[in-house]
């Protein structure tokens, strides 16, 4: 099964796709993953790519696509896999269909899941990751047992800067400039389908998994 998520910052792609991987045994792809691990390394590309994700912009598509690329071609991803984070331009999405017709690869369905911005921006903006495993937290939402400590291994909690609250904003702007044109894209191709976001998690996932499964 090849899945390509969707859907603004803070819409509940990387819950979802959590499910997806446990249910299907298929590797998440997600380039924000990538950036943020080259941006701990200290690496020229982690270098490069903190500069446009700090101010909420998006990375150069060059770097993106190389990176995509070479995540696509490796084995674990010949059965299928969940892509997260790319396509965000035209541009990208004509590169990801030369390398997947490259690979043989077709994809089983494009999947929007759709939030309003007002609740999009308190659901960002109450995100506490950890420092030491990555685990994710809401404030509000899903709250650490103690504040600022993670229940899975004691790390300190903090808030990226990417999710602060006029980054956040940046990052919405960007996205319905630039990515929401994608709809038509996909929709064109006869793989897109939306889901409504504001749902109960389980709901969510059950439209999900419903409607890929209509596509096998």
């Amino acid at each position: 099964m090849y899945i390509l998520l969707m859907g603004p910052p803070g819409a509940g792609k990387g819950t979802q796709a959590e499910r997806l991987i446990e249910e299907y045994k298929i590797p998440h792809i997600s380039t924000g993953d990538m950036f943020r691990a080259a941006v701990k390394q200290g690496t020229e590309l982690g270098k490069e790519a903190k500069r446009y994700m700090d101010a909420g912009g998006l990375v150069p598509d060059a770097v993106t696509i190389g990176i995509v690329r070479e995540g696509l071609a490796k084995p674990e991803c010949a059965k299928g896999f969940i892509l997260d984070g790319f396509p965000r331009t035209d541009e990208q999405a004509v590169a990801l269909d030369d390398i997947l017709n490259g690979l043989g690869i077709k994809m089983t369905g494009v999947i929007n899941i759709v939030v309003p911005d007002a609740d999009l921006v308190s659901r960002v903006t109450g995100r506490r990751i950890c420092k030491n495993c990555g685990a994710t937290y809401h404030v509000i939402y899903n709250p650490s047992k103690v504040d600022g400590v993670c229940d899975k291994c004691g790390g300190t909690l903090y808030q990226r800067d990417d999710d602060k609250e006029e980054t956040v904003k940046n990052r919405l702007n960007a996205y319905h400039s630039q990515t929401v044109p994608l709809i038509e894209y996909y929709k064109q191709k006869g793989v897109y389908e939306e889901i409504n976001g504001k749902q109960d998690i389980d709901k969510v996932y059950a439209d999900v998994k419903s409607a890929l499964e209509s596509r096998m």
